[in-house]
């Protein structure tokens, strides 16, 4: 029993000629079948033939090419078709001129080059074909051989609507799997943001501020030590990052949280910047995705707030309820541009995509009497 499930699996394994041939050894064996003998298509009213050598021959070439019908469809078809005329020809009206529609199905769904040149090549020797069938035929009219053309060009036409629906498909996934890749890329590079920005911009900020520390020693030695301690940090949030973009580490339980914002404040007062720290509230027993998104917002604002508010006095005030997490971070104006080079314009954009995308609110500016102001409302739940 536990075999069945794979069947599927094994057949799609095998080679695509031995998927194909069951088809052409089905209508071999029913043309053999006595009371389906005369029973297939009768095209051109040639008289009845009783089977012989010959109706073998033609036999086998319309029904085992069908094996090549995916793999070579130009020869598929060709062979099909030789065999057909000498079904008709011959009068054998065997069960196996079905093969004929399949053949022209197939190549017109799988066959890639020379499309028009095969066609031309099949309609120039329906023509013989039609003109020697009227001949020695019992008397079919002209407007049959038209109507039986028709017929086979529909089977073609139905092939090559199913190549540009394929096509089509694979287009669509192709475009769909590049869009995946670009977000993906966006995703890892607004992740890499967040987290080096803020670090590396502490760590310049410390390291500036040691130049004037050569005549106190004690403090010279904790502002390294805050460098040292800050790039330990670096390398640990990196780490997690890619253990994060790593399905098989599951890394999600250890993705920062608000919960872990102290660390982030403590790291900034480290750095220079006074910081007032207020967290109200209970945090919901699902957040989603937005407790991750309001610490990338306060270490976005205290990061900006290091580069272009030095020395500011700086609030952040977070507060939880059930429904949503609100935050704000807002810098007196007091401060000075620190020696840095200036951002990218991809954080904050990344932050009101972020919360755009658990359809929040975000809002930056300017603050009334001098500073700036980051203030967010994520809902709780809500996942990205």
């Amino acid at each position: 029993m536990t075999s069945l499930p794979r069947l599927p699996e094994q057949w799609r394994r095998l080679d695509v000629a031995l998927r194909d041939l069951p088809l052409g050894l089905l209508l071999l064996v029913a043309s053999l079948v006595p009371v389906l003998h005369s029973r297939g298509t009768q095209f051109g009213g040639m008289p009845a033939h009783s089977f012989d050598p010959p109706a073998a021959l033609a036999l086998a070439l319309e029904c085992l090419p069908l094996a090549l019908r995916r793999r070579w469809p130009a020869v598929c078809v060709a062979l099909v078709s030789l065999g057909f005329a000498l079904d008709q020809l011959r009068g054998y009206h065997l069960v196996a001129g079905a093969a004929l529609p399949i053949a022209l199905l197939s190549a017109g769904s799988h066959l890639e080059r020379h499309r028009r040149a095969v066609v031309l090549l099949l309609s120039a020797a329906y023509v013989p074909l039609s003109l020697v069938l009227l001949r020695f035929g019992t008397g079919e009219p002209p407007i049959e051989f038209v109507t039986f053309y028709l017929v086979l060009a529909c089977a073609w036409g139905g092939g090559a609507w199913l190549r540009s629906t394929r096509r089509a498909e694979a287009e669509r996934r192709s475009r769909v799997a590049e869009d995946t890749r670009a977000a993906e890329r966006t995703r890892i590079a607004r992740e890499l943001h967040d987290v080096v920005t803020h670090h590396v911009t502490a760590m310049v900020v410390q390291a500036e501020a040691a130049r004037y520390l050569t005549a106190a020693p004690e403090r010279l030695d904790q502002t390294l030590t805050n460098v040292t301690d800050t790039g330990r940090r670096a390398i640990t949030d990196l780490r997690h990052l890619l253990d994060l973009l790593n399905p098989d580490h599951g890394a999600e339980a250890r993705k920062p949280t608000v919960g872990k914002l102290l660390p982030l404040v403590e790291q900034t007062r480290r750095a220079g910047q006074t910081v007032e720290f207020t967290e109200e509230g209970t945090p919901a027993e699902s957040t989603g995705s937005a407790d991750l998104v309001a610490y990338r917002i306060v270490q976005e604002s205290l990061t900006n707030a290091l580069k272009y508010a030095q020395g500011s006095l700086t609030s952040v005030h977070v507060r939880h309820s059930e429904r949503e997490i609100a935050v704000e971070v807002s810098t007196d104006g007091s401060g000075a541009r620190a020696r840095v080079p200036g951002g990218s314009g991809r954080g904050l954009a990344g932050l009101r995509e972020r919360v755009d995308v658990l359809g929040g609110e975000f809002s930056a500016g300017p603050r009334t009497g001098g500073g700036f102001v980051v203030r967010a409302r994520i809902p709780a739940g809500s996942s990205a």
